[in-house]
């Protein structure tokens, strides 16, 4: 039986004669979900990571951007409108000397906002920031986030390409209750836009009850993608697999976190009576890339895969985030993220190389070393 991550081997194949070489720096040939030694393992050479706990302000952090757009009613597809305002993500670092409070109260983190509607309003003040990098084909993406326990948002963990190819993680805090805490797992593909933009009765949309209260704390949502497959998770804990090969998106894109109403009963709800807080704690996303530039550079650091620690595995969130006890590759240790840009490191330093990111041909090649299957 194949296992979630047996790879099988498409596109072009090169094998890397490669003599004994020395690690310069950890993880120079990437991040593993399970270790290389596993059958079930997969490689990516790209990292993003983002601690919102320790973010001062949104604004500059290089590796997102808070999105500024409206669309009227019609165009949103309910009795109101959205208006996306940078000013509704707000940064709320920890307090000096707190483990967990934020400087403006509250536990620390990224902030997002779904606004209420006043009488008379038609447009509803909604969030939402996307990765700067658009160039991601493949990977696992993970996010620690606590919904709102106010009516009438979705709020989204999702990556995107365009309408016909799109991952998508969705909570309706207007079907939270007592009793259930569903979440929405799609891929949006063309048939879901053939049939408007609603998943709903396409095979690549399942509800999935949550054995715990997304509103209650920060919980881990998490999706791997490969060719073919993409992979749910919660807390560490597999959900589902969706694996029509027709639907699964091949194209690179970006990742996004959004909080919204627009008032549609079928879908979001609300809008909400008072304001609405999605709270963000941490994004961390280990992906292949498209982008030239990265490619190359990743050829020029990965010396010898085989090697002990040119390959590092991906620790795995078991049970709810803790505060300050999320794994960060960036701060575990000297020089894990080489040739990396993390904005947390970054941002006083010489960032590493990187040519502006382009839309280039999708390349899908396996990099074999012994029994190494990147995909890249």
């Amino acid at each position: 039986m194949l296992s979630r991550y047996s790879i099988g081997l498409f596109g072009t194949a090169v094998l890397l004669l490669l003599g004994p070489l020395k690690v310069i720096a950890d993880c120079e040939c990437g991040y593993s979900v399970n270790s290389t030694s596993s059958n079930d393992f997969a490689v990516f050479t790209e990292v993003l990571e983002s601690d919102f706990t320790t973010l001062t302000n949104i604004t500059e952090d290089t590796d997102w951007v808070p999105q500024k757009w409206e669309i009227n009613a019609k165009q949103s597809k309910g009795p109101f409108g959205r208006n996306t305002d940078p000013a509704n993500a707000m940064s709320n670092p920890l307090a000096k000397g707190e483990t967990r409070k934020g400087e403006d109260g509250g536990d620390a983190g990224l902030e997002l906002w779904v606004r209420k509607a006043d009488e008379g309003d038609d447009m509803v003040g909604v969030s939402e920031v996307d990765s700067q990098r658009t160039d991601m084909l493949y990977g696992t993406f993970r996010a620690g986030f606590q919904i709102t326990p106010v009516n009438g948002t979705c709020a989204a963990f999702f990556w995107y390409f365009n309408d016909t190819q799109e991952i998508d993680m969705e909570f309706l805090s207007a079907q939270m209750n007592e009793t259930s805490s569903p979440v929405n797992l799609v891929l949006h593909s063309v048939l879901s836009l053939q049939k408007g933009g609603d998943a709903e009765t396409t095979p690549t949309y399942k509800v999935i009850e949550l054995p715990f209260a997304p509103d209650d704390r920060v919980h881990e949502f998490r999706f791997d993608w490969q060719p073919g497959t993409v992979s749910f998770y919660a807390d560490g804990e597999w959900l589902v697999d969706m694996t029509d090969a027709q639907y699964v998106p091949s194209s690179p894109g970006k990742i996004v976190l959004s909080h919204w109403s627009n008032g549609n009963e079928k879908w979001s709800g609300g809008p909400p009576k008072e304001d609405a807080k999605l709270l963000v704690q941490y994004v961390k996303a280990y992906f292949n890339t498209t982008d030239d530039q990265r490619e190359k550079d990743y050829k020029g650091r990965c010396k010898d895969p085989s090697v002990a620690n040119a390959v590092c595995q991906i620790p795995d969130q078991k049970g709810p985030p803790e505060y300050g006890a999320v794994h960060f590759f960036h701060t575990d240790g000297d020089n894990k993220t080489p040739n990396q840009t993390i904005y947390a490191t970054s941002k006083n330093s010489a960032a590493p190389s990187m040519t502006p990111l382009t839309w280039s041909t999708t390349l899908i090649m396996a990099i074999v070393v012994g029994t190494l299957t990147i995909w890249v």
